[in-house]
């Protein structure tokens, strides 16, 4: 198992604090999740429907055609992989690492890139994996530039895939409208911009022969009918998605700016997130997690992400910063 942010358990075993005390940054989870409305016992009682108003919801949401839904992103890109013979795939090294391990897992010769493919790269590959905006860095590839790599892939019947998890804060960079050409793929989720992890909800995005082989591979069942119809309100409801993609950029932005004051300017994010390369990312990460406040440290290169913070805890990581900064 590859380590992800959220592992909560093992930050309160490892520095001794109970896990209701921890201040969880490290996984860049909206901290004011979509309001869970009451549930009717009868979804707990019986098997899920069939999702087609979900699916209608999701194809509304992202402006495409097609898509299928899963139980998360993660669902999703485990399957992809299997779908091709063991051809090349290119991936940036400093990614969501459960893409690499996905196609390494089902016999694919890795590529790994620093950021962007290079012309000869794509020339050779068979398939580019790239998320848009990367996570952990928040780099952003131009739809122009995933398009132009996609349209010179397929025409080998190559593949593009991109995982869009961050993109709901900036729909004018996605994608998900082309994703009736063959050999595109794009993976949305509900568990960021949502704040809605736990549902496990997330979209393949696709032409319908190709979702249809996915779908096949998965089975039935992928959604429980209480995450149906929660997701199916979340997607519907473009009052609440406006008023809080105005407020996580807002405290992005705070969260970059107080970074900054303490020598920890980062060098990208999202509405999300903000990414920092220091060389001394581990030491800080773990001074840190001596206070009770939970980062995300990625070895190589030698980072953190740090995760939005709730309106009342900003005095407390100030704190902490203050003190973690002074000593390193």
């Amino acid at each position: 198992m590859l380590e992800h942010g959220g592992n909560l358990q093992q930050a309160a075993q490892r520095y001794g604090i109970p896990v209701t005390e921890w201040l969880d940054l490290s996984t860049g989870i909206n901290p004011q999740h979509y309001p869970i409305p009451p549930l009717p016992p009868s979804l707990f009682q019986r098997l899920p429907a069939e999702a087609d108003e979900l699916l209608e919801a999701a194809a509304a949401y992202y402006g495409c055609q097609h898509v299928l839904a899963t139980a998360g992103s993660q669902a999703a890109l485990q399957v992809l992989p299997r779908l091709r013979a063991p051809c090349r795939v290119a991936i940036p090294r400093t990614m969501y690492q459960e893409h690499a391990h996905a196609w390494k897992t089902a016999g694919h010769t890795l590529t790994l890139l620093d950021t962007s493919p290079s012309d000869e790269v794509i020339a050779h590959c068979d398939v580019l994996v790239v998320c848009n905006p990367n996570n952990p860095t928040g780099h952003r590839y131009a739809p122009e530039q995933l398009l132009g790599w996609h349209q010179t892939l397929q025409q080998r019947g190559g593949w593009l895939v991109v995982d869009e998890a961050f993109m709901d804060c900036t729909p004018e960079h996605s994608i998900a409208s082309h994703c009736e050409q063959p050999g595109l793929w794009v993976l949305r989720s509900l568990g960021k911009f949502f704040g809605l992890a736990g549902l496990r909800v997330g979209f393949l995005l696709g032409e319908p022969q190709a979702l249809m082989q996915v779908q096949a591979l998965l089975g039935p069942w992928t959604v429980t009918g209480p995450s149906q119809l929660i997701a199916t309100l979340a997607l519907q409801n473009r009052d609440w998605q406006q008023a809080m993609i105005s407020q996580l950029q807002q405290t992005s932005l705070k969260l970059a700016q107080t970074l900054t004051r303490y020598a920890l300017a980062p060098q990208g994010g999202s509405a999300l997130f903000q990414y920092v390369t220091h060389p001394n990312s581990h030491a800080l990460h773990q001074a840190l997690a001596e206070q009770g406040i939970w980062t995300r440290y990625f070895p190589a290169p030698n980072a953190m992400r740090f995760g939005l913070p709730n309106e009342v805890d900003w005095p407390r990581l100030e704190a902490a910063l203050k003190l973690s900064t002074l000593e390193k």
